[in-house]
Order: structure tokens, then C-alpha cells, then sequence
């Protein structure tokens, strides 16, 4: 077995004269979460069908499990898991009929009832799909993923219609199968759900990789420099940019012999990162940690 997982060198591919990827190059460790993000069309999707083999590719080399996905078997697709953007679950078949239905399809699935209560269905066992909500429904797509206890899972936009509180119960599942090494690749639009579980990210933007790092990583590579805040005595507002923080809140202590009036820090974000890489604009102000020096 080699170190990584999915290897992918110089991938490209056009849909007659739009470029959807161009040049593409990803490593992605065996166990690792491997999060994707990028604006629409700017082929996130199309890479995730590619490792899956549900699309071919005009030029590069891609090794997923040690196979290419053009070239694969039902063996090594046994071992992936998909979690596609549209719903795959028959409409009239009930939650129980479907995860069961699909455990069939792999040699060594994990127990039905347990996937189902996994995703937090457990309630919902015996109702028809049809009668789900959208939320719901996603979570059944999340079961059907997993069912085949999988090496590699694939997640293309999971919790899209999610409240929050599913969206928090997918993150622990994710956690969960990451701690028993499922090696997982996510796209996702939630710059809060990349930042919780991804252990790296690949930020792609017109069908090239522009960033690749850990998140910590990425907002110190090009997150650019922390304001420190204050207030000066007599309410005048104080601001400035700096690269180290932590010195400037000290020389501040000094002056002011204790408690820092105002004093916030405001550090670039994940979300700047990724507006700044895919050359958007930021329309709302950075969010701040406030930190208070006693």
C-alpha cells in the first residue's frame, strides 16, 4: 500500500470550449479528511466524478486505491463510497428497505440498523422516503455512502439543506469514520464544515489549484496581518496592522499598566483566505476574536 490514497498528476478536462480542469494536482494520505472548495464551475465536482470513475478525463494520471477509476473493477468500487449531490434513493421503498437494499451490493457492509441510527434515522426506519424532508433524505444518501464500510469516501456537498444541528451530528459521523480510517474527500461550501474536518484543504478556482495546505496553514500563508483594536483614554478608537500581535497587545499593557480598553484582535479568517484565492470580494467585515489581556 502506498502512503497516499488518491494520486492525481496534471488532470485536465474540457466540455467542448470551456476548460474545466487545467493541470490539477492533488495528494491525498491514506486516513486523511481532504476538503475541496472552490466557486461554482470551477471544477470541483468534475475532479470528485473523475476519482469516483463516473467521468472520464481528457489528460493526466490519477491512481485512487492504487487503480485507475477509468480502468477499475466492481472490486475496487466496492471499496468506494459516493455521496452524490442528487438524491439516489428510490422514493417508495421505506429508509430500512433502501440501507438494506443497498448493503447487497458490497461484499462486507456494515450492519444496517447501526448506519442507520448512525445518521440519526432511527426514528425514521420505518417511514417511506417520499414522506423525509430534505434534510432527512440527505442524511439517507450520508447511510448509503457508508453502508459498504468503505476505504475511500467520496462527498460531494453532503449537508447541502441540512439544519445546523444535522449538519453538527454529520460532522461527528465524519470524525467517527475518519477515527476508524476511512480516508475521505469532501466539497463542500461551508467554510466552517471544511475548517472542522478537514485535516487539509485544495482550493481550486478556474480549474487550477491555487492553495493547498492545513487550514491554519492556509490563513498564515495568505491570510495577511492581524489588526489589534483599542480605545485611548478619552474614547478615541485605535487601530494596527501587525504580524505579531501578541507584541503589540504587550507594548500596549505597558502604556496602559493592566486592562486594554476596547482592545479586540481581528484575525483573517478562513473564509478571507478563500475569497482572497478565488479572487471574490468581501462583503462583509472580518470577523474578530475578542481577546482581553488582564
Amino acid at each position: 500500500m502506498t502512503e497516499q490514497a488518491v494520486r492525481v498528476r496534471g488532470l485536465r478536462k474540457r466540455y467542448g470550449a470551456v476548460t474545466a480542469l487545467d493541470g490539477v494536482d492533488l495528494g491525498i494520505r491514506h486516513g486523511e479528511v481532504f476538503g475541496i472548495l472552490g466557486p461554482n464551475g470551477a471544477g470541483k465536482s468534475t475532479t470528485v466524478e473523475i476519482l469516483q470513475g463516473h467521468r472520464t478525463r481528457d489528460a493526466g494520471e490519477v491512481s485512487v486505491l492504487g487503480r485507475d477509476p477509468a480502468a477499475a473493477g466492481r472490486e475496487w468500487r466496492s471499496r468506494i463510497g459516493i455521496v452524490w449531490q442528487d438524491e439516489s434513493a428510490p422514493a417508495e421503498l421505506t429508509v430500512r428497505e433502501t440501507v438494506r437494499h443497498f448493503a447487497r451490493y458490497y461484499p462486507r457492509p456494515r450492519d444496517p440498523d447501526e448506519v442507520i441510527a448512525l445518521v440519526g434515522l432511527g426514528e425514521k426506519t420505518d417511514s417511506r422516503i417520499k414522506a423525509l424532508s430534505g434534510g432527512q433524505r440527505r442524511r439517507l444518501d450520508v447511510a448509503l455512502g457508508v453502508i459498504g464500510a468503505p476505504e475511500l469516501l467520496l462527498l460531494d456537498e453532503p449537508t447541502t439543506g441540512f439544519d445546523p444541528a444535522a449538519r453538527r451530528q454529520f460532522w461527528e459521523l465524519i470524525r467517527q469514520l475518519a477515527d476508524e480510517g476511512t480516508t475521505i474527500v469532501l466539497t463542500t461550501h461551508y467554510l466552517e464544515e471544511a475548517e472542522a474536518l478537514a485535516d487539509r484543504l485544495a482550493v481550486i478556482a478556474t480549474g487550477k489549484v491555487v492553495a493547498e495546505g492545513a487550514p491554519p496553514e492556509l490563513r498564515r500563508r495568505y491570510g495577511g496581518r492581524a489588526t489589534v483594536h483599542w480605545t485611548e483614554p478619552g474614547g478615541g478608537a485605535r487601530s494596527e496592522e501587525t504580524d505579531t500581535p501578541t507584541r503589540t497587545v504587550a507594548g500596549l499593557m505597558r502604556r496602559f499598566e493592566g486592562e486594554i480598553p476596547g482592545l479586540r484582535i481581528a484575525r483573517p479568517t478562513l473564509e478571507d483566505v478563500y475569497l482572497r484565492l478565488t479572487g471574490q470580494p468581501t462583503e462583509r467585515p472580518t470577523e474578530t476574536d475578542q481577546e482581553s489581556v488582564r
